[in-house]
């Protein structure tokens, strides 16, 4: 198993860590049939609004990797390591992978997935803030152990989301249309609507395959919106989807 994480994917997020266009906008891949890497860069960084830059080919996504070892299982605790003083929640849509992929087109990403949850993705920033300052790789302040937290898997046709080839009529509601919530001690941190995505799962899926075989158990999350924080001892993290609560958490 393998975790795809994507960042900088919520514009609010972005102007909330205050991200410059020129991380925002990623990368232009040679031979790019999909236009990838053009775009609207200050809709990317909520500098102008989202819906300029839907209409248009967008940024690629920036994908990073956590190992295989990042991922917590949802009855453990998550322990505050103790190689940084500014451990942050992440709270994101997570996609589980339930075939081999690769090189898949946009249009047939869809196929490749079929339950989702809430995961959150733990993130050292200060040792993030550091690395990056050197231009150096940043993997250590967000790939450490347990560093994944995932919650209780829901299968799409629970939420009401149905597919073409999976009932006699498509539901009008899609992935893009979820709702979730975070709380931290009870108290409401994030909000989040997966149409305020920069980058469709699709798409992400999509791209993701073109550099990674994509696997049965891959997990991929697809970021974070704005209303990150940070954990200390004691705390626990909740958080809801579409109404339904799928994720608890104590910080330890």
């Amino acid at each position: 198993m393998k975790i795809i994480c994507v960042g900088m994917n919520y514009a609010e997020h972005n102007k909330e860590l205050k991200h410059s266009i020129g991380e925002v906008e990623g990368i232009t891949l040679a031979n790019d049939p999909t236009n990838i890497g053009t775009g609207n860069a200050g809709a990317l960084t909520g500098q102008e609004s989202i819906t300029d830059v839907a209409a248009q080919p967008k940024f690629a996504p920036t994908l990073f990797l956590k190992p295989e070892t990042a991922w917590l299982r949802p009855d453990w605790p998550f322990y505050i390591p103790d190689f940084s003083n500014e451990v942050e929640y992440e709270t994101e849509l997570v996609v589980r992978i339930n075939r081999l992929g690769k090189s898949i087109p946009e249009r047939y990403a869809y196929r490749y997935y079929e339950e989702v949850t809430l995961g959150i993705d733990f993130t050292c920033r200060d040792l993030q803030r550091q690395l990056k300052a050197k231009g150096l790789p940043w993997e250590i302040s967000k790939g450490f152990d347990n560093s994944a937290f995932c919650g209780e898997w829901v299968k799409l046709k629970d939420l009401g989301i149905i597919r073409q080839g999976e009932g006699p009529n498509p539901s009008e509601k899609t992935i893009q249309d979820l709702h979730f919530e975070m709380q931290l001690n009870g108290e409401t941190r994030q909000v989040g609507w997966t149409g305020d995505m920069l980058h469709t799962v699709d798409r992400i899926i999509s791209y993701a395959s073109r550099f990674y075989n994509l696997k049965m158990g891959d997990l991929i999350f697809t970021g974070t919106p704005k209303g990150v924080g940070r954990v200390h001892e004691g705390d626990l993290i909740t958080a809801q989807l579409e109404g339904k609560q799928v994720l608890e958490c104590r910080i330890r």
